[in-house]
């Protein structure tokens, strides 16, 4: 009669992480789901030479190079939201995930929450008329906030089911921001330093 005790094969290894739940999961792939639909919004502009014509003519090279460079971190963020809930790879450790999620999320919240305070004040008439406020424009600061909410979710369960150390996540959470700001603001002068858009 074969022994019903467990092997050390047969074992759940103390260290191994623990699956991510079907909430987790399904938050997994609607932020992916979010990410790949608003970089195909960018792709249209481009397809559609949307900023060649009007006011905005005479920056259309530059905006082309910024509208391509968002498309690549929107398809990088929905390869980090499914990578987030995949079986541990060795090419892929914890840690190094961990940072770019809380990048993203920190990242998403400040640009949600500025929005949200710039919506909030005018609709109090404070920083400009209420007509201003349009449906489309509500709903791309929800979009926003939606998508922090996702990228905080999925790695705060990254963080835990992997046991990363906090310092990961507060250098992802501090870092990225500053870092993207510095990029986004830096490549437009760049631009107008290599004479392929005025400058602004």
């Amino acid at each position: 009669m074969a022994s019903s005790i467990p092997t050390a094969e047969s074992r759940p290894s103390a260290t191994e992480p623990a699956r991510p739940g079907r909430a987790v999961t399904a938050t997994a792939v609607l932020t992916a789901l979010a990410c790949a639909g608003f970089a195909l919004v960018n792709v249209v502009f481009e397809a559609t030479d949307r900023f060649s014509a009007g006011p905005y003519a005479d920056y259309a090279a530059g905006l082309a190079v910024m509208n391509w460079l968002v498309v690549g971190l929107k398809i990088v963020g929905a390869g980090m939201a499914l990578l987030s809930v995949a079986p541990e790879r060795r090419w892929a450790p914890a840690p190094l995930l961990a940072v770019p999620l809380w990048a993203a999320f920190a990242t998403l919240g400040v640009y949600g929450l500025g929005s949200l305070v710039q919506a909030l004040g005018l609709a109090a008439g404070i920083t400009g008329s209420p007509d201003r406020i349009g449906a489309a424009g509500a709903a791309y600061v929800l979009f926003f906030l939606l998508s922090a909410v996702g990228f905080g979710t999925l790695a705060l369960s990254h963080t835990r089911r992997h046991r990363v150390r906090a310092r990961v996540a507060v250098a992802g959470s501090l870092g990225a921001p500053l870092v993207l700001g510095g990029v986004f603001m830096g490549i437009p002068g760049l631009l107008v330093a290599l004479g392929v858009m005025p400058p602004m």
